[in-house]
């Protein structure tokens, strides 16, 4: 007897590279408009704006790779290339200058976007969820532990679609830098390991058809590259 009254669900994690082991997922939080030039293509003055999140289901994260289906109820599916932040550790009110201890490794992905339902949900003051924690909505490449990699701070991150670069910036241009972002986030909820944090996305978004082929990294990192299945 197992206790529960339902098959239990798989537990969500990634692939670590060269290794055969995972990392399990708890939860997911993005950090919305953490870079200037996208926050101005979004309509904001990101010098106002102190960091906001939203979160995704743990099991909308997956591979970055072979043939991710176009989501359904869409006609407008944006792509927002990340760099990502696994924590091996939590706590909460945690001091930026104790934040970086907390990074387990890193990873680069996809923050995939029904514009099109995110903007009417905005009109009417509505919740983003059905928006931005659809199913496979957050592709991943595998992780890179923290201590082999070290901690980028200006790598270059970029896009492209079909051969064609549509999204490019560097990590220093990030309004809220990575352990910035862990200690706000811990000032909200008490962070533990297996929390991820996408942590923004350069200028550049825009809409994804099938058939698209689609690469992006950060540069000495990881690199990523899968098609938009019908």
């Amino acid at each position: 007897m197992s206790g529960f009254v339902i098959p239990v669900p798989a537990l969500p994690s990634l692939a670590v590279a060269g290794s055969a082991d995972r990392f399990p997922l708890r939860r997911v939080f993005c950090v919305g408009r953490n870079y200037g030039a996208h926050a101005r293509e979004m309509g904001s003055d990101p010098a106002r704006e102190p960091p906001f999140f939203f979160t995704k289901p743990a099991d909308a994260v997956v591979p970055a790779s072979g043939r991710l289906p176009y989501p359904p109820a869409t006609r407008e599916l944006h792509h927002e290339v990340e760099l990502i932040v696994a924590l091996g550790a939590g706590g909460a009110d945690i001091a930026p200058q104790e934040a970086v201890a907390l990074v387990w490794g890193y990873g680069v992905g996809l923050d995939l976007t029904r514009r099109d339902l995110q903007a009417i949900a905005k009109d009417a003051g509505r919740p983003w969820d059905m928006a931005k924690g659809f199913d496979a909505s957050a592709p991943c490449s595998p992780l890179v532990p923290a201590a082999q990699a070290g901690h980028a701070r200006d790598a270059r991150i970029w896009l492209e679609v079909n051969g064609t670069l549509r999204q490019e910036g560097r990590l220093d241009e990030m309004i809220w830098t990575v352990p910035e972002i862990v200690a706000h986030l811990s000032r909200l909820v008490a962070l533990a390991p297996g929390d991820l944090i996408f942590t923004g996305t350069p200028a550049g978004v825009a809409a994804l058809v099938p058939g698209d082929r689609v690469r992006g990294g950060v540069e000495g990192l990881a690199q990523f590259a899968l098609e938009i299945g019908g």
